[in-house]
């Protein structure tokens, strides 16, 4: 299976190397890949070629090979097309269940998703079309068509699964790219190809059951029940981050800092825990407590996660200071910044707290937990 997402600010595996200048990174996951279609294949392979056991072995890995070749080759296709359309591209990952291309944005408009969408169906397309026709040419129980064999399914395979209609494949990509030419409202779009791609996950899933009972456990069922079952579990998730971003996308007009942002309830350094938590109680919610110096300057902001592990009855002798953080260490957003603009910050600082500034002035604190029962009013 493959998927395109934004950039997911998480470890991407280990780098190994730059194609076309895109970084290429294999995700952990494919160790565990790599073993079991290797040693399942290898079996199947022994026995249809007459091989000796390391020559199972050794056509059995030559079929991940030639699958993350393809997956890469599919990924290029997104890659370069996103590129044409000024598109930028982070990286590249390839992982257990394919891969999947990090770009830097949206696509533009409905067309510009189309195409960038189904840029990598086509290229997998390609290639097994040309797989098919070599196994075709060379003569069975060769190893030449063994291994074009394993280039047709591996091409084939990807390019018909991906083009099934849900998110978050290509095809529920273009469905969105369609939906959002229809209704020119691209979360809509995108919850109608998310809830096709959960339909699509309940289907996969479905088959694998039917595969367990109707077929005899041979290799390749072996291997394709599990795998089935994963990428039913990963396309049913996948659909899901995928509606629920589109109603988070939907209220992002809704972020407005200024009343967002809690108000500052400054006190001096030195002050007891417990006084300045009585100072900040004054509103509703509770004001968010600044630290200042001898000057009036803030300095520090108060934690509320350590302000909370403090027992009751050290409060009053616990300077507030010793449950506050510098505030230069505290990421900040400036007070004229819109919803996605916000949400970008976010990413790429997470943290519980962003103090709202205004030129050099703090005029305020946002929480995360204010901004997240914004965009999620119904989600606890």
């Amino acid at each position: 299976m493959e998927s395109r997402r934004r950039a997911p600010h998480r470890s991407a595996g280990v780098t190994v190397g730059r194609v076309i200048g895109v970084p290429l990174h294999l995700d952990w996951s494919m160790l565990l890949l790599t073993l079991a279609v290797t040693v399942l294949y290898a079996e199947f392979a022994r026995r249809e070629l007459a091989l000796s056991p390391a020559g199972g072995y050794l056509i059995g890995f030559g079929f991940v090979v030639s699958l993350l070749g393809s997956v890469l080759l599919h990924e290029l296709g997104h890659a370069l097309t996103a590129r044409r359309f000024g598109i930028g591209v982070r990286g590249i990952t390839l992982e257990l269940l394919g891969g999947y291309t990090e770009m830097d944005r949206d696509a533009p408009t409905p067309r510009v998703d189309l195409l960038v969408s189904l840029a990598g169906p086509a290229v997998s397309a390609v290639l097994g079309a040309a797989a098919v026709s070599v196994t075709l040419a060379l003569p069975e129980g060769t190893l030449g068509h063994q291994l074009a064999f394993q280039l047709a399914v591996s091409n084939v395979v990807v390019a018909v699964f991906n083009v099934l209609p849900g998110l978050p494949l290509d095809g529920g990509r273009a469905l969105r790219a369609a939906v959002w030419a229809a209704t020119r409202d691209r979360h809509r779009a995108t919850e109608v190809a998310g809830w096709v791609g959960r339909v699509v996950a309940a289907g996969t899933a479905g088959a694998a059951v039917v595969l367990a009972l109707t077929r005899p456990p041979t290799p390749p069922v072996l291997l394709a029940i599990p795998l089935m079952v994963l990428v039913a579990f990963t396309l049913w998730r996948g659909a899901g981050q995928s509606i629920r971003l589109a109603r988070i996308t939907r209220r992002l007009p809704l972020i407005d800092l200024p009343r967002l942002a809690r108000p500052v309830c400054a006190v001096p350094a030195g002050t007891p825990l417990a006084e300045a938590q009585r100072r900040a109680a004054g509103s509703d919610p509770p004001a968010a407590l600044v630290v200042t110096d001898s000057t009036g300057c803030p300095r520090a902001l108060v934690n509320p996660a350590a302000a909370a592990a403090v027992a009751v009855n050290r409060r009053p002798w616990l300077p507030v200071d010793e449950v506050a953080r510098p505030l230069v260490e505290v990421p900040a957003v400036p007070v004229g910044l819109d919803g996605e603009q916000v949400m970008e910050t976010v990413r790429h600082h997470p943290g519980a707290q962003y103090v709202v500034t205004s030129g050099e002035d703090v005029v305020g604190i946002l929480y995360l937990a204010d901004l997240a029962q914004l965009l999620e009013p119904h989600r606890r």
